[in-house]
């Protein structure tokens, strides 16, 4: 793709500027193509947020803003980057890295850093051409080969690694969330995909149920589940022809991380086995101090009972997914909240508990009312430094868990 050097210079000016002002003013200089010019500013303020290592590179030019938003962050493609297998110094196809659906190159550009054979494979020619001239432009050398994924993935040697991020839009332009309903379809191309690698990663929807895709898969020996700010962003799962009996979960959460094996009872780190409560009884509310909510990847993988072992706290419920405590654990996983009062929805208690409160932050769990129902009834604002958690105990009683937030 080439830009001219007016239209260079026009993005430089306006780099800061409104994209959807600039539109509206038109350029009058003919050689300036503002829609392009429009694209790279508005892609280079999106990578300022997610690519923030690119975004400081002159030079480097971005694709349409669908591309944009689809691409992988800087943030988690690193996180990919850091389980690539360190290459075999032996054997057949060791140290090289195919990514059979290349995109904007975000995933590929760090996930291959290691390999000394790097193979780019995208069917979009735009999206080639981007990529091939990025890649130039950040001193990255690998093949860029514009092709049909299942057309190469044929014709292509035995490799170490192959990356595979399918697209989850189907012919109408409407979001796919099945691995069957992704282009391509990986269940289709899963025995060839394990015939050309040692081992397969996949980046699939953070919608879809892992323990499903585990089962549909049948090679996975890895699941990770990926967030960023508590937003679940990604599935991973890793493949291996020699994979052990033992599946490995991961939660990830920005700088932290919860592991287990389900089905086997342990948890790693192990030493959070100190935690354990022993024998499990009827919790007494009266006892409690604290309340905690577990991170947006600890929810996806569903492993309330692995927490329940790892931390010294009890679940409210089994459907609640909130736990409670009577010490305050710092490295929890989660949101950590100091209780101080616990109400039921008696009008006599709920005006005791919240004499004081005007607006609250309700979120709902197990409960008959949404939050806004919840929040209408009780008369509160939205907002502030309140929390309240209404659920159901596990007696079938509605309570509400007053708190303010720590940390």
């Amino acid at each position: 793709m080439l830009i001219n050097e007016k239209t260079w210079s026009f993005i430089r000016q306006h780099a800061d500027d409104d994209v959807r002002k600039l539109a509206l003013q038109g350029v009058k200089d003919a050689e300036v193509d503002l829609q392009l010019a429009l694209q790279q500013i508005a892609g280079r303020q999106t990578a300022r947020r997610k690519l923030p290592s690119w975004a400081a590179v002159e030079g480097i030019v971005y694709p349409p803003h669908l591309n944009m938003e689809q691409c992988s962050s800087e943030q988690t493609a690193r996180y990919k980057a850091s389980l690539t297998p360190i290459p075999s110094p032996k054997g057949e196809g060791s140290d090289v890295f195919v990514d059979l659906t290349g995109g904007f190159g975000v995933d590929f550009y760090w996930m291959s850093q290691r390999f000394k054979q790097r193979v780019y494979v995208e069917q979009n020619e735009s999206l080639c051409t981007i990529s091939s001239h990025n890649f130039e432009v950040l001193g990255h050398k690998c093949s860029v080969c514009c092709c049909d994924t299942a057309t190469y993935l044929t014709t292509m040697p035995h490799v170490d690694l192959i990356y595979m991020d399918p697209a989850r839009r189907n012919e109408h332009g409407g979001r796919a969330y099945g691995i069957e309903d992704c282009s391509p379809n990986v269940l289709e191309l899963l025995p060839l995909l394990m015939e050309k690698a040692n081992r397969v990663m996949l980046k699939l929807s953070p919608m879809l149920d892992w323990r499903k895709a585990v089962e549909d898969l049948k090679y996975v020996s890895e699941v990770h589940i990926v967030s960023v700010d508590n937003e679940c962003k990604e599935l991973l799962l890793l493949l291996d022809q020699e994979r052990s009996a033992d599946l490995r979960v991961v939660c990830v959460n920005d700088d932290s991380c919860f592991e287990f094996f389900p089905g086997q009872g342990k948890i790693v780190p192990e030493e959070r086995n100190d935690f354990s409560l022993g024998e499990k009884r009827p919790f007494a509310i009266g006892e409690t101090a604290f309340l905690y909510e577990p991170n947006a990847s600890i929810m996806k993988a569903g492993c309330f009972e692995e927490v329940g072992q790892g931390f010294p706290v009890q679940q409210i419920s089994q459907n609640s997914h909130l736990f409670l405590s009577s010490v305050e654990i710092e490295d929890f996983l989660g949101r950590r909240f100091q209780i101080s009062s616990i109400s039921s929805m008696n009008k006599q208690e709920l005006r005791t508990a919240l004499k004081e409160v005007e607006r609250a932050n309700i979120s709902v769990r197990n409960f008959p009312l949404s939050a806004d129902q919840l929040r209408k009834k009780l008369k509160l604002k939205d907002g502030g430094d309140v929390y309240i958690f209404a659920t159901t105990m596990s007696d079938g009683e509605h309570r509400l868990f007053i708190c303010r937030k720590i940390g």
